[in-house]
């Protein structure tokens, strides 16, 4: 691979993935189409010669277009497993980095909407609604397990364990790699149906059974629930109300609080409820908690692209300043998206 320069290596890289794409002979015309090359047909067919030379790509028939050969594919498959190995290395520190400080912001706009309203505050930290595949990689452990490093959209990363009869070589491995981050890339478990699964056992042949342990791994992965954080502050707001402060009312209040269990429910609630506003108001009977039927609460759901969304809720008495809650929500979403959004897009 030190023989290749870049502008090799590129044109390699533009034929291996138009022949992937077309299964057809590529020529000089067709690689001098790719923007980011600039360079002449005549360049190109040099280019080309080299590399034919140097055996990364033969030419199958007395056509002009070339093919890769199991050099060009070695290549490839090298140079792609290497990118996808460091993108999950990254994906992992910016996760982690990303998640102690959404932790830290969180915990203090709950702080601070409890202050600015004199209630209960909470917010959710956002979560995946629709969880797509974005990269999938297969490494074996030992003569019996593979573990899948499966990345969802928003670049969560999920580790799996995989029980296999067989002893794969690194060939084999590299070859499902590309058949299964090739097919399932940017799909939801519902958009991996029958046809899509038969379709990967055949062309797996073999080794169908480990594609089909890959997709229960994968489906499992993706639907598989996060579990739900909540921050919340302000809980002793609620003993100010007098008509809260009753013992068994403010117990079973502050247990709600405590527990978290029944705030997941009013979340749940409030995510397949949601109105065009983004803001629901519950009073009284109609919050979704038993515990709650003696106040107002009021919630809202913030929005952060790629299906990411969280809750921000305020619970008090019914008796609550409804404009002034509603004001706090609203700018405590725009901050939410300022905070996070932006820095995703970089």
């Amino acid at each position: 691979m030190q023989e290749l320069d870049e502008r090799k290596r590129k044109i390699l890289n533009a034929i291996i993935r138009n022949y992937l794409d077309t299964g057809e002979p590529v020529g000089s015309r067709t690689i001098s189409k790719y923007s980011d090359l600039n360079l002449s047909s005549a360049t190109i067919r040099n280019e080309m010669s080299d590399l034919e030379e140097l055996g990364y790509i033969h030419q199958p028939h007395t056509s002009a277009g070339r093919i890769p050969s199991d050099k060009g594919y070695r290549f490839y498959v090298d140079n792609l497993m290497e990118e996808k190995e460091q993108e999950v290395t990254e994906m992992k520190e910016f996760m982690i980095e990303h998640t102690e400080r959404m932790e830290r912001v969180l915990k203090q706009m709950a702080k601070m909407l409890a202050d600015n309203t004199n209630y209960t505050a909470m917010i959710t930290a956002p979560s995946y609604q629709q969880n797509k595949v974005k990269f999938l990689q297969l490494s074996q452990v030992d003569e019996e397990q593979l573990l899948a490093v499966i990345v969802t959209e928003g670049n969560l990363v999920k580790n799996k364990m995989i029980s296999t009869r067989e002893s794969l070589d690194n060939e084999t491995l590299l070859k499902l790699n590309i058949l299964l981050n090739t097919s399932l890339n940017g799909l939801s478990a519902e958009q991996i149906n029958l046809g899509t699964i038969a379709r990967l056992k055949e062309q797996a042949g073999i080794h169908s059974n480990i594609v089909s342990d890959v997709l229960d791994a994968l489906a499992g992965a993706i639907q598989e629930e996060e579990e739900l954080e909540i921050y919340t502050s302000g809980t002793t707001n609620i003993l100010k109300y007098p008509e809260l402060r009753d013992s068994q009312r403010a117990g079973e209040l502050l247990a709600a609080f405590e527990e978290k269990q029944q705030l997941i429910t009013l979340v749940n609630e409030t995510l397949a409820s949601e109105e065009e506003t983004g803001i629901q108001v519950y009073i009284g009977d109609e919050s979704p908690i038993q515990n709650m039927k003696d106040c107002s609460v009021v919630t809202a759901t913030y929005q952060l692209g790629e299906g990411m969304q969280g809750t921000i809720g305020i619970i008090g008495p019914k008796r609550m300043d409804y404009e002034n809650v509603v004001d706090n929500l609203k700018t405590l979403k725009n901050q939410l998206d300022t905070v996070f959004k932006k820095p995703r897009g970089k």
